[in-house]
């Protein structure tokens, strides 16, 4: 990612490596498209426990520790994927938890401290980032 773009606008990958932030951010979005996208600690606890989670993403500034340890400790549990983000507005954003002005740029953003995939959608070469990520954790 460039030092010069915008807050809030995460320019587009050039040829090269992607990072995983970027990608996570792309993978996230397909998987919103293709409503296999869940948000918040209900619906995600839920669907760890029906087996349908492939990967989780928890906020790091999370405001309620025993939530963030209870998701740790099932997705350890039932052997799912996690990854963690710096920002919990940043992870509402990518998750669709905010309005959209004229030129795009995200208005009114809800953080999110966690959310689920429960469906990537389509392969990409984001999800290949993401995947590479995790097998090296």
């Amino acid at each position: 990612m460039s030092d010069d773009a915008p807050d809030g606008i995460t320019p587009a990958p050039s040829e090269g490596k992607m990072d995983i932030m970027t990608a996570l951010q792309t993978v996230l979005k397909k998987a919103l498209a293709h409503d296999g996208l869940r948000r918040g600690f209900h619906e995600v606890i839920k669907t760890i426990e029906q087996g349908k989670a492939q990967l989780v993403v928890l906020s790091q500034n999370c405001d309620n520790p025993d939530m963030t340890k209870l998701i740790e400790a099932l997705c350890h549990e039932k052997d799912v994927n996690l990854l963690t983000v710096p920002e919990s507005k940043k992870l509402g954003e990518w998750a669709g938890l905010c309005k959209l002005d004229a030129e795009g740029t995200p208005r009114k953003v809800v953080g999110a401290s966690c959310v689920c995939v429960s469906d990537f959608g389509e392969e990409s070469s984001a999800l290949t980032v993401v995947k590479e990520s995790l097998a090296k954790a």
